[in-house]
């Protein structure tokens, strides 16, 4: 896994910080120079610790690097600067009109399946179509916090009635990674060794190579992996999209996503329908 930004005592510098962004991103000092409309020279007094940059300055830097909102805060304490976004936990009273707003999605999509994570994965919300898919998950995984990645992939989770395990699980990690590395996640690098490390179930075969499914047709889903998966003696086929909120301005709602699965296939329409 790509290695995360250095967050250690000895190393708490705002230069330092953004170095570790800037080379985690793969931009060189003058590529960070062009694009912040600034100078490689002052780049390298900043990062170097012989220039001290403004408020605005670190900011604006972060945002040239896609620097997620929780670690802009990070930055602005370590160049002595208060934390610009706030952190509202999604069960304070302020938050109201914004779980109603998700709660009310989650119920739109019924029958189906939605629901919302945060940055660690964790389900903050979920609908019925998701409930429909939990059938013999252990109880220790439906515990809250339920983790999505947990519950996927552990073997008394819904790996065992994954039919296309082997595709899924290698996507759902490699998205992992990519998370892990865009935030420079130590929990999220933790919890991605933990599913990574998780056996495979009797039955679960290696990922086929891209574009096929369990010896199916290449062409059948020709626009985007589906999850295979067996619900109540039938295979239900889905694929997913994940929605984020556009320029957050809250630590809190930055990291949430919510996840939307789509029937693939006609049969998979009908199924919903009918459960409906």
């Amino acid at each position: 896994m790509t290695t995360a930004v250095t967050r250690t005592g000895e190393d708490v510098s705002v230069g330092s910080l953004l170095r570790g962004w800037r080379k985690l991103r793969g931009v060189t000092q003058l590529e960070l120079a062009l694009r912040a409309d600034s100078s490689a020279r002052h780049i390298s007094f900043i990062e170097t610790g012989r220039s001290t940059p403004s408020r605005s300055m670190v900011l604006h830097l972060a945002e040239r690097l896609d620097v997620p909102v929780r670690d802009r805060n990070s930055l602005l304490v370590a160049a002595g600067y208060a934390p610009s976004y706030p952190e509202t936990p999604l069960a304070e009273p302020a938050m109201t009109t914004l779980r109603a707003g998700l709660e009310q999605l989650l119920t739109a999509y019924e029958p189906l399946p939605a629901l919302v994570m945060d940055g660690m994965y964790d389900v903050v919300a979920a609908n019925d179509g998701v409930r429909m898919l939990l059938e013999g998950v252990s109880g220790h995984l439906l515990s809250p916090p339920m983790n999505a990645m947990r519950l996927t992939l552990h073997p008394e989770g819904l790996a065992p009635r994954i039919r296309n395990l082997g595709e899924w699980r290698a996507h759902l990690l490699e998205r992992m990674e990519r998370q892990a590395a865009l935030r420079s996640s130590d929990a999220l690098h933790r919890l991605y060794e933990e599913v990574a490390g998780y056996p495979v179930p009797d039955g679960g075969a290696p990922a086929a190579p891209a574009g096929r499914t369990d010896g199916q047709d290449p062409a059948a889903h020709p626009y985007a992996l589906p999850l295979r998966i067996e619900v109540g003696g039938r295979v239900l086929s889905f694929i997913s999209t994940a929605t984020t909120f556009n320029t957050p301005m809250d630590v809190t709602v930055s990291e949430l996503a919510v996840e939307t699965f789509l029937p693939a296939d006609t049969e998979t329409a009908a199924a919903l329908r009918t459960a409906a």
